[in-house]
């Protein structure tokens, strides 16, 4: 078979060489416009992600924070009349063990929330249509947030300090900030101003009943534990409640205790069947206040009569 001619080959590999140096600068060019497009986007979004943050940094520091607006009605409202009664009795500078011995009203209080039961707590209360008085403790709110304005929508929300601290070890510079930044907070978190104080584990001398007094707050104490703090079943907690409902009675319970919870479920239905509401300790107070005797008396001050058990 006969060869080509020299120049032939020659110049076929000069052709196939410059297609092999024109295909390898085209694949040069296009990863070149990859890389550069890729680039292209990541600054881009690095951009746009740059502004965003920078929008939402200026709309918190510019932007007034936004509170929520308290009910129009309820178990939390203070008005005039209610306030300046609470005023009148803060002015006294003596806790508050319960209301009146009239009528049929009681005032069940939950310590030391929000917390993870929180929410049931308010889901029975809701459904039985019972009010409370919730007393928060500071650091709680911090770990629970948002929860006050759920909870105004059954209770009142009273200031319980913010670490729970045994008030009459304090100095009296510090009963005040444990009072104060606990204050701060339920109107950061709820939009309330703080009226009602109870110390923890009821502990007060002269220097917490003044500390209250000079912030214009009541201090609420009780006239029946339930014992749910000190380790009592579901079903003793339910004893020791029953047997206390009587009429102007501040019934202390804890709602950070699923025994509680868990009694709540034949307290509310025995309250009911047995003619006895619940209302919120404004509510007590507007309607059966203590008397300054009551208030001098201490806990000896309240009643024992049970509640609805001798009337319709």
């Amino acid at each position: 078979m006969p060869q080509p001619p020299p120049q032939y080959l020659l110049a076929r590999r000069e052709s196939r060489r410059s297609k092999r140096r024109r295909r390898r600068r085209i694949e040069a060019a296009f990863s070149l416009l990859l890389v550069l497009t890729a680039a292209g986007v990541v600054a881009v979004l690095q951009l746009r992600g740059a502004r965003a943050i920078a929008h939402r940094r200026v709309a918190l520091v510019e932007r007034p924070r936004v509170r929520p607006r308290p009910p129009a009605r309820g178990p939390a409202v203070i008005t005039p009349a209610i306030a300046a009664r609470i005023s009148r009795l803060a002015g006294y500078g003596l806790p508050v063990y319960c209301g009146g011995p009239h009528g049929n009203a009681v005032a069940l209080t939950f310590d030391d929330g929000p917390g993870p039961y929180t929410y049931l707590a308010l889901r029975k209360l809701s459904r039985a249509h019972e009010h409370a008085t919730f007393f928060v403790v500071g650091r709680s709110i911090d770990h629970y947030p948002r929860w006050l304005p759920r909870e105004l929508k059954v209770a009142a929300i009273g200031d319980h300090t913010y670490t729970h601290p045994y008030l009459p070890a304090l100095s009296k510079a510090e009963i005040t900030s444990q009072i104060e930044r606990t204050a701060e907070r339920i109107v950061e978190d709820s939009g309330q101003t703080a009226l009602l104080f109870r110390p923890p584990y009821g502990g007060r001398n002269a220097v917490v009943d003044a500390a209250a007094k000079r912030l214009g707050m009541l201090e609420i104490l009780w006239s029946v534990d339930s014992r749910d703090s000190l380790g009592a079943n579901w079903a003793a907690i339910i004893a020791n409640v029953e047997a206390g409902l009587h009429p102007g009675a501040i019934i202390l319970m804890h709602e950070n205790r699923g025994q509680t919870i868990r009694a709540l479920t034949t307290i509310l239905p025995y309250m009911h069947a047995h003619h006895v509401r619940s209302v919120s300790i404004p509510e007590l107070l507007a309607s059966d206040p203590p008397t300054l005797a009551q208030l001098r008396a201490g806990g000896r001050g309240c009643g024992t009569g049970r509640v609805g058990l001798t009337g319709s």
